[in-house]
């Protein structure tokens, strides 16, 4: 079984993240989504809202791919996350060049502290290269619409945090 494993803060999970996950599902048997506990980023959702909002959106997409997708959260290393879940990919996403110079750094010391996980990157499709979970935040704080950037049932809990 090919197992992947698609690390990030997923806060909050975008258009742009959904793509990566539906593109990266037909390059493996199981896609599991690894949901970064950063707590230096201080996030605008908790673990678990997190987790919910990729759940329910990840059970669409399993069901049109047929490939099984989990949520999976993580505090450890990245190399030793994708150990503990069984992972030969680590998939990520890029958007601009920026992205590679930084990722490409992550996969010289992945390599170097386990040269059996392989790293596969995507290019988000062009509609969505300028979403980023950190602009998303902003403009709905000022009361921007998101409705282009994130599923519907996103936009709604933005909305909820940040009006509350």
């Amino acid at each position: 079984m090919r197992i992947g494993l698609y690390p990030g803060t997923f806060d909050p999970i975008t258009l742009g993240h959904i793509d990566i996950i539906r593109r990266a599902s037909a390059l493996v048997d199981k896609l599991v989504i690894g949901v970064a506990i950063n707590r230096d980023k201080g996030p605008l959702f908790s673990l678990e809202e997190r987790v919910a909002m990729i759940e329910a959106e990840c059970a669409k997409l399993s069901e049109q791919t047929g490939t099984e997708i989990v949520a999976h959260p993580f505090e450890n290393l990245l190399i030793d996350c994708a150990r503990d879940v069984g992972a030969q990919i680590i998939v990520r996403g890029l958007r601009a060049v920026a992205d590679f110079e930084y990722e490409f750094q992550m996969v010289g010391m992945n390599r170097a502290l386990d040269s059996s996980v392989e790293t596969v990157f995507l290019m988000a499709e062009a509609r969505h290269q300028a979403i980023a979970s950190k602009l998303v935040k902003e403009i709905a704080r000022l009361g921007g619409d998101v409705s282009k950037f994130v599923p519907p049932m996103v936009e709604e809990e933005l909305i909820k945090r940040l009006k509350g």
